[in-house]
């Protein structure tokens, strides 16, 4: 007898199978028990238990009316088409055995507060639309990985233990790291630099860590992020990859997803938008164009969430923001030839008030002004040096840009917040479960 996932079950059409799996809901009507069995792949399906083939042939009626939500059963029977139950398909019921009977349920039907929710993120995980959003996510990983094999990338790790910082002191975690202080990785950019005068083309992809007293939506303390880095690109050429990358990620989320998308309620219009090229255009033209739509943000000043969200929601299409002030921007990003005071860098923020998905730059190739940028920003030259060697054997014009996954996830979704868009957050007030 196949053991057989339910997202397979409409290949067993008039079929005998095993299904393992959980009773997301159960219904008694008299002499007939509705089953909704959920086994972790896509959709549920109904299994009916009836008293007279139960008493007649195996005698697990009893059993059936033990059931209760979230416990773990196994199921035989025989698919058969069903055009009002989910999916199209229902199993009448042959057999059926208790693995283990669950106690009562904390989450119910009624509506929870986000607390509540995330206190008991270790089971809310086991709905319909946490499900989905995870496949997404998984959907969107693959995504990402599948684009730079096809671009010539070569993936790396790189280090989750750091002796200094890359994005700012003052988001650190820090840690013992036997005789001398550690702090977790807020990026592995640095690496990746020397990675891609070894290989070319290179990306990680891994947890990155940020110790900000954030309570946005935007905002995680531990999050995922894949880092690109690219010997001989300059910063045209990054946001030209870039652009490609998330045209070919909403494309297999769209193809790929369409039963989550619909699960959540997403409307797909705004994604199906989502084609080459993208809106670009410089700092200085988009604080003209916050003012118009009635922001007081003033030059020098780092574009908020509010600012993002004002600027997405007049566009239908991602949206590349070039040239910041230099001096809002991190140390190792190259000055810009036709004026100094800007960084050769872009943010790519994403439609329908998503804001920053992306944030990358070319770097500085030159040592003297790197070794200038560093004792600038008063950071530590001898945590440096191995990077300063970098433009000391070699240089070359190289970029490269971090794009967030949570962030992607909560857009692709059509989400509100972030916290739903990873297995366990962690926030400002949050490190359980």
């Amino acid at each position: 007898m196949p053991i057989v996932r339910i997202s397979e079950v409409k290949n067993y059409k008039d079929k005998q199978v095993t299904i393992q799996g959980w009773v997301a809901n159960v219904r008694s009507s008299g002499k007939i028990v509705f089953l909704q069995l959920r086994d972790g792949s896509a959709g549920l399906l109904q299994a009916v238990v009836t008293a007279l083939v139960a008493n007649k042939e195996v005698g697990y009626w009893k059993t059936a009316g033990l059931l209760t939500i979230e416990s773990s059963v196994q199921v035989i029977g025989t698919v058969k088409a069903e055009s009002r139950a989910p999916g199209g398909f229902e199993l009448e019921v042959t057999d059926l055995q208790l693995v283990h009977q669950a106690a009562e349920y904390p989450i119910g039907k009624k509506e929870h507060g986000p607390d509540f929710l995330l206190n008991n993120r270790h089971l809310w995980l086991r709905s319909q639309r946490q499900a989905a959003i995870m496949r997404v996510r998984d959907s969107i990983i693959w995504a990402l990985r599948e684009f730079f094999r096809k671009e010539g990338f070569i993936m790396t790790d790189t280090p989750i233990l750091t002796p200094t910082s890359c994005e700012g002191t003052t988001t650190l975690f820090e840690t013992d790291y036997f005789d001398e202080k550690a702090y977790l990785s807020q990026s592995g950019q640095l690496y990746l630099e020397a990675l891609c005068m070894a290989l070319g083309k290179v990306y990680d992809f891994g947890p990155t860590f940020r110790a900000e007293k954030s309570k946005t939506r935007r905002h995680l303390t531990e999050f995922w992020m894949l880092d690109a880095e690219m010997a001989f690109f300059d910063l045209d050429a990054s946001i030209d990859l870039q652009e490609r990358m998330v045209v070919y990620v909403v494309q297999k989320v769209l193809s790929d997803c369409a039963p989550e998308l619909a699960l959540l309620k997403r409307d797909t219009a705004p994604l199906q938008k989502v084609k080459a090229p993208f809106i670009r255009m410089t700092y200085g033209e988009a604080l003209q164009e916050l003012k118009k739509l009635g922001s007081d943000i003033e030059w020098g000043t780092d574009l908020g969430n509010d600012d993002e969200t004002l600027l997405t929601k007049a566009h239908d299409r991602p949206i590349f923001i070039t040239r910041y002030p230099a001096a809002i921007k991190a140390f190792y990003m190259k000055p810009d030839p036709q004026d100094a005071k800007l960084a050769l860098c872009a943010d790519m923020l994403a439609p329908e008030g998503y804001g920053e998905v992306i944030g990358g730059s070319q770097r500085i190739d030159d040592l003297a002004l790197l070794e200038d940028r560093i004792k600038e920003n008063k950071l530590k030259r001898d945590d440096f040096e191995w990077y300063l060697d970098l433009r000391r054997y070699g240089s070359v014009p190289h970029a490269g840009f971090g794009i967030g996954l949570e962030r992607t996830v909560a857009w692709m979704c059509g989400l509100n917040h972030v916290r739903e868009t990873i297995p366990f957050p962690r926030l400002l007030n949050r490190l359980r479960p």
